[in-house]
């Protein structure tokens, strides 16, 4: 029968989110309701906040998660009760035209949960991303739901659902880096920094750190940054040309997503070399570049969307390799937080005080 939970939901544009008590039916065919034991807080949710994705008020926020199977649905093979997963916002479908020819990363059909959950009066939330996992439980699409190693603890495994593999999956899905490589990642918040730690995990030989918050270059220098740029008192694409000498690095990563930044990541990669945007940008955001230089220059110009990563291949091995002690996953949490913590926990992300404020469930 359907239950009664707490969750943080943004009731209007702008307006502060506040606990309310939601109720979550049982798990349709294809579904699962899974008890959330930890909820990042991302920039994503304070976009839904602000009415930067869409105006389907009220949200039921949170997305970044990791919990524990309550229950599936008819039909159900992949999970199971008691099975801990972390929760992702894109689950493939394996029949789209992308699935059949063996790229379901860029799958076109991604789907959620067909139930809605809904205030007390029957008022249907919209869940963040498809989830909404600022609650004691939720209800998902079982796709959503990738098995992992319960060892792994819940708040480091739940970045996985979004910033951090995001950011991961950007420097080693979507820009390839390879062994010996030279990489410049503009802007070290939580996405640039994982780039940082991706781009080590690789093997790349340099990696440059660019940002404006001389913390968040500290904070990439302790994942693997080689050397660091204060974009505020340097030319970016000069420096990193030094660096490189004088050729530009071989990937360039735009986790910031700004027209300026992305001219940046543009002339700072060497001829052939690769630029990433990982970075959302708004929809107002335009770009112009000669077409020349984009012919010119040669090499590639990639988005990434959620790090081009196919949960059920990358989660399990990047929890593997965080047990193995050969990925800090611990250094992006910042602070563990309750779930009537969530609107301050916005203003410290605003000021650039964390990287990751995770809520405990």
């Amino acid at each position: 029968m359907a239950q009664q939970v707490r969750g943080v939901v943004a009731p209007g544009k702008g307006e502060p989110v506040r606990i309310e008590t939601i109720t979550i039916p049982d798990p349709g065919p294809g579904e699962a309701v899974v008890d959330v034991r930890a909820c990042g807080v991302c920039h994503t949710d304070l976009h839904y906040r602000e009415g930067g994705i869409n105006d389907e008020f009220p949200f039921l926020l949170g997305h970044e998660a990791a919990g524990v199977v309550e229950s599936v649905g008819e039909g159900v093979t992949e999970v199971e009760p008691g099975d801990f997963v972390v929760l992702n916002w894109r689950a493939v479908c394996g029949q789209c035209r992308a699935c059949l020819r063996g790229r379901p990363w860029y799958c076109f059909d991604t789907h959620n949960a067909s139930q809605r959950m809904t205030l007390e009066d029957g008022t249907e939330l919209t869940p963040a991303l498809g989830i909404g996992a600022f609650a004691d439980k939720t209800l998902v699409a079982a796709g959503q739901c990738t098995k992992v190693d319960p060892a792994a603890k819940p708040e480091v495994a739940g970045l996985l659902g979004c910033g951090v593999m995001a950011g991961l999956g950007a420097a080693i899905n979507t820009g390839n880096v390879g062994r010996g490589d030279s990489v410049a990642v503009i802007g070290c918040g939580g996405v640039g920094a994982a780039s940082v730690l991706g781009a080590r995990l690789a093997g790349a030989a340099k990696i440059i750190a660019i940002d404006l918050d001389e913390r968040k270059l500290a904070t990439a220098t302790s994942l693997g940054a080689t050397h660091t740029v204060h974009a505020k008192d340097a030319d970016v694409v000069e420096s990193v040309r030094e660096l490189t000498g004088g050729f530009g690095a071989d990937v360039v990563v735009d986790a910031v997503g700004r027209p300026e930044t992305y001219e940046q990541a543009f002339y700072a990669r060497d001829l052939a070399g690769t630029v990433v945007l990982v970075g959302v940008p708004t929809p107002e955001m335009k770009l112009e570049l000669p077409l020349l230089d984009v012919f010119g220059r040669g090499g590639s110009l990639k988005s990434s969307w959620y790090g081009d990563c196919l949960p059920s291949r990358d989660f399990p091995m990047l929890i593997d390799l965080y047990l193995q002690g050969r990925l800090d996953l611990d250094a992006f949490v910042t602070e563990t937080i309750g779930i009537g913590d969530v609107e301050a926990a916005f203003e410290k992300m605003h000021h650039g005080d964390v990287l990751r404020s995770v809520v405990m469930l």
